[in-house]
């Protein structure tokens, strides 16, 4: 299962990356290139959380003026 999430705002970009890879999952969150937050997972529990975080806090983005491409 790959989640990405990309807005946008102006000049600014956010995202929100979810990425398998061999031992689990990669987690991340951008901005303007700068990586915000980065976590690995090994249980699909913690993912499912991550991409329940993401959702919220792409919500709230969304409700200050982002857009979401």
């Amino acid at each position: 299962m790959t989640f990405t999430r990309h807005l946008i705002n102006e000049s600014h970009v956010h995202d929100f990356i979810i990425t398998p890879d061999a031992h689990g999952w990669d987690v991340r969150e951008e901005e303007d290139s700068s990586v915000l937050r980065r976590a690995h997972h090994d249980d699909w529990h913690r993912v499912e959380r991550e991409t329940w975080l993401f959702n919220l806090r792409a919500l709230a983005l969304k409700a200050n003026g982002w857009l979401e491409r």
